[in-house]
């Protein structure tokens, strides 16, 4: 399997050939949705400059950052090995991306893209089955390939400014899988969604970091787990 579709894996699916999204529409960090009232929470999910229909020169420089950023760090790669690697001109490079920030931008708003996407593809099922459905994808995500973490937490990191656009991408993509969490919650007949979704989003945190520095292989039982201890019983 490909880095690529390693780490689609991550943000909920894609085509193992092709490394993007099997989803034919749009609709919902890691993660998740009912698949209700998606309109809502579209976050520019067809912008022309991202997904399959971008230039070649523009998705042949932003998949390799993707895979440059995830495996080494933003802050660590420069602009120069990018243009390098992804075999494209100076000039071409600024023409698609002004700065390296509006690069990292668009690989964080393309790995929203494309979970969102998968999580649209999902079938409908009964709230807390989808629950347990979309966290179970993380441990499918972190056995396979060499797993560093949740791209959206480590870019977090390295954004440590909480106005930047860089993090307010991130904000919004945590914002929308809680509010996709909270509303299965409430219609699974939890008494506080909101609190519920919140513990969830932690343990999901927890569970993307706890693969890269304990054993992955843990990580499904551990999700049974959670929601056994969190969810109301029935």
């Amino acid at each position: 399997m490909s880095f690529l579709n390693l780490l689609c894996l991550v943000v909920l699916g894609c085509d193992e050939q092709t490394g993007r999204s099997v989803c034919c529409t749009i609709q919902t960090c890691l993660l998740l949705s009912s698949g209700e009232n998606r309109d809502s929470q579209t976050m520019n999910l067809r912008n022309p400059d991202s997904g399959p229909s971008a230039s070649p020169a523009r998705q042949r420089l932003l998949e390799t950052a993707t895979r440059l950023f995830y495996t080494e760090g933003i802050h660590a790669v420069g602009i120069d090995r990018i243009i390098a690697e992804a075999g494209v001109a100076k000039a071409t490079f600024y023409n698609h991306f002004p700065s390296k920030d509006d690069l990292v931008l668009a690989y964080i708003k393309d790995q929203d893209r494309i979970g969102r996407e998968a999580v649209a593809a999902l079938p409908k099922r009964p709230p807390r089955e989808m629950i347990a459905a979309v966290m179970g994808r993380i441990s499918e995500a972190v056995v396979v390939g060499d797993w560093r973490g949740c791209p959206f937490l480590n870019a977090a990191a390295e954004y440590p400014n909480a106005t930047s656009p860089v993090r307010q991408a991130i904000d919004a993509r945590r914002a929308w899988y809680h509010g996709v969490l909270r509303e299965l919650l409430e219609a699974d007949g939890d008494p506080a969604p909101a609190v519920t979704a919140s513990l969830l989003v932690a343990v999901s945190d927890g569970l993307l970091e706890s693969a890269y520095l304990d054993d992955a292989k843990q990580i499904a039982a551990l999700i049974r787990e959670a929601l056994a201890r969190i969810l109301v019983p029935r």
